[in-house]
């Protein structure tokens, strides 16, 4: 039977009635854009693996809890979150390590500020390195709450509604964590995004 048509809410109901298997298909449609969620915060490819397989574990232990008109996606969210937050409480990250750099994970979506175009060369090349560096480093100096809120706003593509329920926020709270992002980021880039005159 084909179940790659199947609604969320429909392949969760197969699920509690007994397939378990069926939870399959859920983590391979969700396991990806969790991973580049969980990476943004934690910046390490292993721990990002390790939160999404025990994110999938506790979704499963409480799908019972589930209600089925709800957005499967938003309610793994908020697991995702819960469960990275917890990690990054736990592991009492240092300043040190709030300024490291953290490599990119392989996959297509990625974070980029667009510089002005100019002629292929070595300048352009160092420029960019340096500005994927920049953007690193700016997006580990924001609050978890905020590297979540933008990632989910700007990377992911989320509503702000998707957002606020993911993150347990009234709508305003959930604009103005995209918002005080934004701005920071802004901030720190701003040397490298404005003309040069």
């Amino acid at each position: 039977m084909d179940r790659m048509h199947e609604t969320d809410a429909s392949v969760v109901a197969q699920v509690l009635a007994g397939d378990r298997d069926a939870f399959r298909l859920l983590v391979e449609r969700h396991s990806r854009t969790l991973y580049r969620l969980v990476y943004r915060m934690t910046g390490n490819s292993d721990d990002s693996q390790e939160i999404v397989q025990d994110t999938f574990l506790h979704a499963f232990k409480g799908l019972s809890r589930f209600e089925l008109r709800s957005n499967f996606a938003t309610w793994i969210y908020r697991i995702a979150v819960n469960r990275t937050l917890d990690f990054l409480h736990a592991r009492k990250i240092h300043d040190k390590d709030r300024y490291r750099i953290h490599e990119e994970p392989d996959v297509d979506d990625r974070t980029q500020v667009q510089v002005a175009a100019t002629e292929p060369g070595p300048e352009r090349m160092v420029m960019s390195t340096e500005m994927q560096s920049k953007v690193e480093q700016a997006l580990l100096l924001l609050t978890p709450a905020e590297r979540l809120a933008f990632t989910m706003r700007h990377v992911e593509g989320c509503s702000i509604d998707e957002i606020s329920r993911a993150l347990n926020l009234k709508t305003s709270a959930a604009k103005n964590s995209v918002f005080r992002a934004v701005r920071k980021l802004r901030r720190q880039l701003e040397p490298f995004t404005s003309p040069v005159r």
